[in-house]
């Protein structure tokens, strides 16, 4: 059961309380995160900050045009320790060489800049971060929007890859002090119900109320005591989907266990909130309340008990926008085509050891139901191996896969047409796992736990929830060897070779220039989406598309592909073609203004932290987004950082087709005003008004957009 406390405060003595003997400004001084954000920001200001990251990673969909971007700024060498980890564009299937083409440039920059550089198949980004970087008190940055290692001490954050150039170039992440939100934990888990159980029930409660927006989640009470460090992690991976900036855990003799394990003994420390600590607002948890659980396609917040699915299963998926009910049997049932566990949430050691002692001595059978397992990295598969849990695994039917995080995105184990895929990941957005509905190709994908899933899979792919089996769950000692590591892993932290060259592969292409923002502007309405959300999946799809995001004007022919098939040639035609004589008669203008695009949107940016959702805008020519709110300070972020404006003011009115005429954006960016007055031209000729609102940017973030975009703010010659 989940409670919300929509005001604030205060925890002491392993208890919420409303009132404090002490002030509210002193008492959010006694959260754990308010601690570690005031040592990382150097701005000496407690509500603005401007943090400096202990570590980053990056994986093969990013690196590349990060470390590009960083180079045409001027990049000479990695100021701390940079993790490039290979684990989504791990094959080469699509795209001829490309993806292998990357990791050679990954590598050749490693060794050129001073970064540590983990081969493909060895381990997915946050496995390898988790076992190698997270320690109590740090911060890491990560251009994976699931960069979470908060049950371990550590605030970590998944930003666009400019969040991360910034850092690279010396500069900060500037952000306004976050909400700090407790998640206040009691009771302990029921067997049978995992990690993905409890985190589901959370997103469920607070994904669509925006409860926990761009706030701080801090885990705190008795309960964070009853769960084992893997059950921890697991479901703070997943705190991403609730929207949150970031999470942190109390620590205990659970997270020391870890780091000693780990041979990190000397990164713990342990960190609990102050007497009277104050939080905004409360998300409590009862653990014993929580039941299996499923989210439905096509969010993670479309999560209700297994038993609440069972007991009523067209009612369940009456307000889903798909059509599941083909996969109801005659008898009232749920029948899944596919199973898989994987990734940074469902390929840890203790789910994969959970799901074998539910299938130990049963077989998977011979029907539609296959069963995919990828363990989280090499070290996790060593001790799978060594303690036998493989073995059994295998015996029944599964199939046991490599490190690769494929799965969360689309690009491995993709369902039949039709098809209904039951996973322990990270997403189940629309057109990810092999979905292309517009060419008659759809499939569909539900979260659920590791144990559930099992379960699932023994039960001939009719959905259960691991209560309602029969199984002896065995306590296992987790066994570190990290021989696969050391033998293949590239560390050149601290040792740059200049004299090292950049390896191209042909895919590899440099951003296009961009021009400093003009005085006035001319805008055509691209694309307008009236969805509620719109995320970045539909902004630039994933899948096949992760080959090209290396080569930016290639990547952009994807943009909307999906949500919006004609975006991409009316952005071109827009730029490239000259401006009708009916718009310029409308607008009267003298001088001649810059010509852009906008994709006008109710709330767009929900989900990855992929910048090319931005990028691949600019490159067609945008110049703004136009929107109610934004989905996540990420996107919002994106956009700016490629130099766009960021309106909001909301897309009634908006038509595609349309023109704004804009007079005097630059002047009105540079002082700062809060709205500014746009022309609304008709294809008829016919004009109304419409007051675009202005957004609230710190210093740096107008400048960037003054000068086209974070490339051309960072050039040597404007330092």
């Amino acid at each position: 059961m989940v409670q919300l406390i929509d005001h604030g405060v205060y925890y002491a003595g392993g208890k919420l309380e409303d009132v404090s003997p002490i002030s509210q400004s002193e008492a959010r001084k006694r959260t754990i995160a308010y601690g570690i954000l005031e040592e990382h920001s150097i701005s000496g200001d407690s509500e603005n900050l401007r943090i400096k990251f202990d570590a980053m990673a990056s994986h093969d969909i990013t690196y590349v045009n990060i470390i590009q971007t960083a180079r045409a700024s001027g990049l000479t060498r990695f100021p701390m320790p940079y993790v490039l980890t290979n684990c989504h564009n791990s094959l080469c299937a699509v795209g001829g060489t490309i993806n292998e083409d990357d990791h050679v440039f990954g590598l050749s920059a490693a060794k050129k800049y001073g970064g540590i550089f983990v081969p493909a198949h060895q381990s997915v980004i946050h496995s390898y971060m988790r076992e190698n970087f997270a320690g109590c008190g740090r911060m890491i940055l990560g251009s994976d929007s699931h960069t979470r290692y908060g049950a371990l001490g550590t605030m970590a954050i998944g930003e666009g890859g400019p969040e991360l150039v910034k850092q690279l170039l010396g500069r900060t992440y500037d952000v306004a002090m976050p909400k700090i939100i407790a998640v206040y934990l009691t009771g302990k888990p029921r067997n049978g119900v995992g990690p993905h159980d409890v985190i589901l029930d959370i997103i469920g409660a607070t994904f669509k109320n925006g409860f926990v927006k761009n706030a701080v989640l801090e885990f705190i009470g008795p309960g964070v005591a009853s769960m084992p460090i893997d059950y921890r992690n697991c479901i703070d991976t997943m705190t991403t989907e609730s929207t949150c900036l970031s999470s942190i855990w109390e620590t205990d003799g659970e997270t020391k266990k870890y780091l000693e394990i780990h041979g990190r003994g000397g990164d713990y420390r342990p960190l609990h909130p102050g007497d009277h600590a104050y939080y905004d607002s409360a998300v409590c948890v009862d653990l014993g309340s929580v039941e299996p659980m499923i989210a439905l396609p096509q969010h993670p917040s479309n999560a209700i008990t297994i038993r609440e699915l069972n007991a009523d299963p067209y009612r369940a998926i009456k307000d889903l926008t798909v059509d599941l009910s083909s996969k109801i049997t005659p008898d009232g049932h749920v029948k899944a085509d596919q199973a898989v566990i994987a990734g940074c949430a469902g390929g840890a050691f203790s789910n994969l050891c959970a799901a074998a002692d539910i299938i130990r001595g049963r077989s998977l059978g011979c029907g539609e139901l296959a069963l995919s397992v990828y363990p989280a990295s090499q070290p996790v598969f060593a001790a799978l191996l060594k303690n036998g849990v493989m073995s059994d695994l295998v015996s029944a039917g599964a199939v046991i896969r490599t490190a690769f995080c494929g799965p969360c995105f689309g690009a491995g184990d993709v369902p039949m047409n039709g098809g209904f895929s039951i996973r322990h990941t990270t997403r189940n957005f629309p057109n990810r796992e092999g979905s292309k509905p517009k060419e008659g190709q759809s499939a569909n994908v539900a979260l659920m736990d590791a144990r559930s899933i099992a379960a699932t899979a023994v039960n001939g792919g009719i959905i259960v929830g691991a209560d309602s089996i029969d199984a002896e769950f065995r306590e296992y000692d987790y066994e570190y060897d990290d021989r696969a590591y050391r033998s293949r892993v590239y560390n050149g932290w601290n040792a740059p070779d200049a004299s090292a060259e950049l390896k191209y592969g042909p895919n590899i292409k440099d951003w296009p220039e961009f021009r400093p923002l003009s005085d006035d502007l001319l805008i055509y309405v691209a694309s307008v989406i009236d969805d509620p959300v719109t995320t970045t999946d539909e902004l630039i799809p994933s899948g096949e598309t992760s080959s090209f995001r290396s080569n930016p004007l290639r990547l952009a022919e994807f943009a909307l592909s999906r949500k919006d098939p004609g975006y991409v040639a009316r952005s071109k035609k827009a730029v490239s073609e000259p401006v009708p004589d009916y718009v310029k008669k409308a607008a009267g203008y003298s001088s001649e203004p810059e010509i852009g695009t906008a994709v006008c949107a109710v709330k767009p940016g929900d989900g990855s932290a992929r910048e090319q959702a931005a990028s691949c805008q600019r490159v067609l020519g945008g110049i703004a987004n136009i929107a109610g709110e934004y989905a996540t300070k990420r996107y919002r972020s994106n956009v700016i950082n490629w130099g766009m404006i960021p309106f909001t003011g909301g897309i009634d009115g908006l038509k595609v087709g349309q023109w704004l005429y804009v007079k005097g954006i630059r002047a009105a960016l540079e002082s700062g005003a809060g709205e500014i007055s746009a022309l609304i031209i008709n294809e008829d000729g016919s004009t109304s008004g419409k007051t675009l609102v202005m957004p609230k940017l710190i210093d740096e973030e107008r400048e960037i957009i003054l000068k086209g975009c974070l490339i051309n703010y960072y050039k040597p010659e404007n330092n």
